[in-house]
């Protein structure tokens, strides 16, 4: 859930994070623990005996409980580069908080212990708190059949660390790495000793929102909204495997579904002349085999590619050799599927995401990749797996990783359960803006996200930014989405999901996404150029499940009062979706969300994965429409009549009265009733002033909101701060239809939809008289504002619903709730049934 304009969220009480405190006093108290070997078993009992337990779980998924010593997520971690010889190195480790520049624990047992790979503030973890600064330590057992310093090197994986980690084997620094969300691997070798156990001791600092670092949804102090609990430590598996000093590093593919190639670039260590040799298997059958350099890109041919596809995800098997000096020094395996993202122009005229050539609708969830027990970990690999495979069978077919990176296991479960993903970058924090160094960094941690990502199947596009959430610059934004575009030319690059939004510093124009946010939505960009457009993030509507909530009570953007009314906001509002796309050509949206997450109970499922929220059923029959029917085939625009001539409108409202609660309507028959208003000159006459507590209500729908229309008002202000104030508006029940108004967030005069403004270009005086219009014009799919007869604004706006509440002069609408009540005084206000033209708005401000 993201902070979208016009939005309002309930204030509630700052959240107080449950902390084992208990369990941390008693472990610091306790005798330390021995060393454990190279197994995964526990270090040894807090007391002699006592097996080890996870902290106080604060709502227990269905998997909390299979989670050990013994088996915390055994898999092995890395399905686009594997081997057969490994061993897992999650499990007990020795724990204890640090200082900043303190000497590694050598040869010294820590108090506490830690299950990895948990993060340290998640039950799971044992330990349930955050440390700014911590030491991991453990031994290991070397096999001597690895044959490690004879031929062979070890090496120390680690899936993701947050943030900045060092390491040292028996007292020797190996390696460090920064950045929360990359993996990293280490040499071991040369800090080895003779037999026996080695020790190995992990240095990690987070000091999370408290520095400029990514960290995504991360806070020390999480609040009840959009911010949560913070995920520090080593938090995805840790593992070692032998491999000869020549060995692949990594493999870079780049499927072309035209030429039923795939660009394959073994990247490998050691200086020996190397060369690679490929073969390509569906299933048993050998599709192919090609031999080439290392470190060069290798065309292999894969010959009648079977596409993959979220209808049929189809994956071929990969075995790379690598030869140095001619004979076998590595293999690994791996797999890859064959498609396309691309863009094309649709019967509709506009501009459409391609999957393998097809215009296919990205029907996608916000997915937050958190659990109540782990936090940024998945309790088991099951569990990882469920949020995938249950977005499937609700009849999405994208999700939007929203500022989080996962393990490389949950993009295998999209690879194989055929899920397209947009991944982000993990923001910055919000609020300022991020210094030099900081940026820089930002930067270098994108462009390894890229670079270690850019090889699965299911991501489809990059989101560097999202609603300005670390952005310091419009044209850097710009330029990072190139950069990221040259990085990959094979995926999207979105360069800014929201950019319409919050803090976002305007549109780049750059990348190949326009996209918008708006809650409840849906948003609706429209292509332009060589663009396509996407509705980023929409609905986030919410239902409270007693017994299974973070907080014991929670927050959305519209909340329900049972499933079937929840049910009912979801599927009106999906219908909403295949309207947009067949009128606006937008190419996916993006539904808040998969899970609820602490606060937030917007999700299909409770944050616990226990309860189903909606009716499944009704959910995937209205996904499965939209799929299938938003098809680039378009919708004609809707039929606008004439409209009545002339500038006098359909009803006027004069002010001319001088006294009494009643406003004539000198065009029309709808009299404005005025609750506290008062007198005052005019720019002809009189005029009516409010105070910030009074309205003029006209007890009728007077525009059809859905259709074309115009809106005029003098205004002048009485103050010009960061509080929204409507001159003019129409009720809906929920949101007003429209707000001609001062919009404090921008501190602007604006024509308004919720989560759309056209602005002026400057900030209004206080005292003085402005001549404003707001102009919808439903056949050209514009929203406009002139001020003082001038066109100073237009946005793409190409639905508006219909809504049958009052026009209302002096306030607006938002949650079913009266707001932005205006201070000050406005005169002679008008409606039009049509969409004024620019002559005619300015003969119109000239009438004074």
């Amino acid at each position: 859930m993201n902070d979208v304009p016009q939005g309002r969220v309930p204030a509630s009480p700052p959240w107080r994070r449950l902390a084992g405190i208990v369990l941390a006093i008693v472990a610091l108290l306790i005798a330390p623990p021995a060393i454990a070997g190279a197994s995964t078993g526990p270090l040894g009992a807090a007391k002699p005996g006592e097996p080890w337990h996870p902290a106080p779980v604060t709502l227990p998924t269905p998997w909390t409980n299979q989670v050990s010593p013994t088996n915390a997520l055994p898999e092995y971690p890395r399905p686009q580069l594997t081997r057969t010889s490994w061993q897992s190195l999650n499990g007990l480790w020795q724990f204890a908080g640090a200082s900043a520049n303190e000497a590694p624990p050598v040869g010294r047992n820590l108090a506490e212990q830690i299950l990895v790979p948990y993060p340290t503030e998640s039950a799971l973890s044992g330990i349930k708190r955050h440390e700014d600064y911590m030491w991991y330590r453990r031994t290991i057992d070397v096999p001597q059949s690895w044959k490690v310093g004879k031929g062979q090197r070890l090496m120390m994986n680690f899936g993701a660390v947050d943030y900045k980690a060092t390491v040292w084997v028996n007292g020797k620094q190996v390696g460090q790495h920064t950045g929360g969300y990359g993996a990293f691997s280490v040499d071991v070798t040369d800090a080895l000793t003779g037999k026996g156990p080695q020790e190995v001791i992990v240095g990690v600092e987070d000091r999370a929102d408290a520095t400029w670092q990514p960290v995504g949804k991360q806070r020390l102090v999480p609040d009840r909204g959009i911010f949560y609990t913070g995920a520090s430590g080593i938090w995805q598996s840790v593992w070692m495997e032998p491999v000869a000093t020549d060995h692949v590093v990594g493999l870079d593919m780049t499927p072309d579904i035209d030429t039923n190639t795939l660009a394959l670039t073994a990247r490998t260590s050691g200086s020996s002349a190397q060369t690679v040799s490929v073969v390509v298997r569906d299933g048993k059958k050998v599709v192919s085999r090609t031999t080439g350099p290392a470190n060069q890109k290798v065309t292999v041919p894969v010959p009648n590619a079977k596409l993959w596809s979220p209808d049929s995800p189809f994956l071929y098997d990969l075995e790379v050799t690598l030869l140095a000096n001619g004979k076998h020094a590595d293999r690994v395996g791996s797999y890859v599927g064959m498609r396309e993202i691309g863009k094309a122009t649709g019967k509709d005229g506009k501009l459409h995401i391609t999957l393998n050539h097809k215009i296919t609708f990205l029907m996608s969830t916000l997915d937050q990749g958190y659990w109540p027990d782990g936090i940024y970990t998945a309790p088991t690999d099951e569990a990882l797996r469920f949020d995938v495979a249950q977005t499937k069978a609700l009849g999405f077919n994208t999700i939007r990783k929203h500022i989080k990176v996962e393990p490389d296991r949950w993009y295998y479960h999209a690879d194989k359960l055929g899920m397209m993903v947009w991944q982000d970058m993990p923001a910055m924090k919000t609020g300022g803006e991020p210094p030099e160094p900081a940026r820089n960094q930002f930067e270098s941690e994108l462009h390894e996200m890229v670079n270690q990502h850019k090889s699965w199947t299911s991501v489809i596009g990059w989101i560097p930014f999202n609603e300005g959430w670390g952005e310091w610059s419009k044209t850097d934004t710009g330029r990072i989405a190139d950069e990221v575009k040259a990085w990959d030319p094979s995926r999207l690059v979105n360069a800014h999901s929201g950019v319409n939004c919050c803090n976002s510093h305007g549109d780049s124009g750059r990348g190949d996404v326009i996209d918008w946010h708006q809650y409840t939505g849906p948003a609706q960009p429209v292509p332009s150029g060589d663009r396509v457009s996407i509705d980023g993030e929409h609905g986030g509507f919410g239902l409270e499940v007693p017994g299974h909530m973070w907080f014991g009570d929670g927050g959305a953007y519209q909340m329900a009062d049972d499933s079937a009314e929840l049910t009912r906001f979801y599927v009106d509002n999906q219908r909403a979706v295949l309207d947009t796309a067949k009128r606006c050509g937008i190419s996916g949206a993006v539904y808040t969300q998969t899970t609820d997450v602490e606060h937030e109970v917007n999700g299909f499922y409770t944050y616990d994965r226990q309860v189903k929220k909606m009716d499944f059923a009704q959910v995937k029959a209205v996904n499965d429409a939209i799929v299938q029917n938003a098809d680039g085939s378009g919708a004609p625009p809707p039929s606008t009549g004439p409209g009545t001539p002339g500038i006098a409108g359909v009803h006027a409202y004069t002010f001319d009265e001088n006294g009494g609660t009643t406003a004539k309507d000198s065009v029309g028959s709808a009299t404005m009733a005025l609750t506290n208003a008062t007198w005052v000159p005019g720019v002809r006459g009189t005029a009516v002033h409010f105070a910030g507590n009074g309205e003029g209500d006209t007890g009728a729908s007077l525009v059809k909101t859905d259709g074309s229309y115009s809106v005029s008002a003098w205004a002048k202000l009485d103050v010009a701060d960061g509080a929204f104030q409507t001159v003019v508006s129409q009720d809906t029940g929920e949101a007003s239809a429209f707000f001609l108004q001062y919009s404090g967030a921008d501190q602007r005069w604006a024509m308004s939809f919720v989560g759309l403004r056209a602005l002026s270009p400057t900030k209004p005086e206080v005292g003085r008289w402005y001549h404003l219009t707001g102009v919808r014009d439903a056949t050209a799919g514009t929203l406009s504002l002139y001020v003082d007869g001038q066109k100073v604004a237009t946005q793409q706006a190409c639905t508006a619903p219909a809504s049958s509440g009052h026009t209302v002069v002096g306030r607006g609408q938002y949650g079913g709730q009266k707001v932005d009540y205006l201070r000050g005084a406005t005169d002679d206000v008008r409606l039009f049934d049509r969409a004024l033209t620019d002559a005619e708005v300015a003969q119109l401000a000239q009438q004074r």
